[in-house]
């Protein structure tokens, strides 16, 4: 089975013109992904002082500088935006890119900056409430035969509110997002087209789908109807020097906190390899190697896209 890859910002914390330099590289090297996350604020471990650009916006500027790959967030928190709001947003968003937007919604999970910002931060049963009324508008708000969309639910409404134009392509595709097995994958499975867990290894992920797979079960869902990916750290090198340079600052994100879970890529992109195809063999359709803020390694990031993807199917560079 063949595997695509994506490129994804954790932190988006710039500089701006590394942030285009990446979107750009995604687009031309093979990648069919680039998502951006949603945070207001640099996220833990560090202590939030450095720069962070607004993912919306972020966005945008991606669907105008690229031309083939698919643009959404992993993910939205349902918090910080109104659903009606949300769906104009990325329905426009599809418009400039001609139809290449991806709806990602999650249940957050930053309390901290949610309560910096002033935006009330319930408790996560809550939260889960809130993503599964989400899912929904957002599917109404997308639909080209639902001209006005009235919905009545305990923490959202929508009273025939219009959302025209509708987006250009007949189904926006929507991922939630998370790893928390009684209500997160219970809700993939109810509303998703996609589902992502970020930063965990093979063994992890691989439990993790299996319980989607069960919920998709209960709900009488076909389990293959579901995309499946994951984010992983990106800290290889191309070479020694560069595999010193990505373990320093691997150390310099997460601390102590790395050695707790199992999703990066370090050393060289072919030792790699093995844990890739891992994910592959699991069912994983897409992994997405993710960044914090820049300068990135562009030799090691050429190595992957040459040395790595074509070895999974992955489109070739233009």
């Amino acid at each position: 089975m063949a595997m695509t890859f994506g490129i994804h910002i954790g932190h988006m914390g710039g500089p701006l013109d590394e942030m285009r330099k990446l979107w750009k590289f995604a687009d031309t090297m093979g990648f069919d992904w680039f998502s951006v996350s949603d945070h207001f604020q640099e996220s833990p471990p560090r202590g939030g002082d450095i720069d962070c650009y607004e993912a919306i916006a972020t966005l945008t500027a991606a669907a105008m500088e690229t031309r083939r790959v698919r643009l959404g967030a992993l993910v939205y928190c349902v918090v910080y935006r109104n659903p009606g709001l949300h769906a104009k947003s990325l329905t426009t968003i599809d418009h400039l890119s001609g139809g290449r937007v991806d709806c990602g919604i999650g249940a957050g999970w930053h309390e901290v900056e949610a309560k910096a910002f002033g935006y009330e931060f319930p408790r996560i049963g809550v939260r889960e409430d809130m993503l599964e009324e989400y899912a929904q508008i957002m599917r109404m708000l997308f639909d080209r035969e639902q001209r006005r969309t009235t919905f009545a639910g305990k923490h959202y409404r929508m009273e025939n509110a219009p959302n025209n134009p509708k987006p250009l392509q007949p189904r926006v595709p929507i991922w939630i997002g998370g790893r928390g097995e009684k209500r997160t994958l219970r809700a993939a499975a109810k509303y998703a087209d996609g589902w992502n867990a970020p930063y965990i290894g093979p063994e992890e992920w691989i439990h993790k789908s299996n319980v989607l797979t069960e919920w998709c079960e209960k709900e009488g869902r076909d389990p293959k109807s579901i995309l499946r990916t994951v984010n992983l750290g990106f800290y290889a090198g191309a070479d020694a020097r560069g595999v010193e340079r990505g373990e320093k600052i691997f150390r310099e994100h997460w601390g102590p906190q790395g050695d707790e879970r199992t999703g990066w890529l370090r050393g060289t992109p072919k030792q790699n390899l093995e844990m890739l195809s891992r994910f592959r063999d699991a069912g994983c359709t897409r992994v997405n190697i993710a960044f914090r803020e820049g300068p990135y390694d562009w030799d090691a990031l050429q190595a992957f896209a040459g040395e790595v993807m074509p070895v999974f199917g992955a489109r070739r560079p233009e």
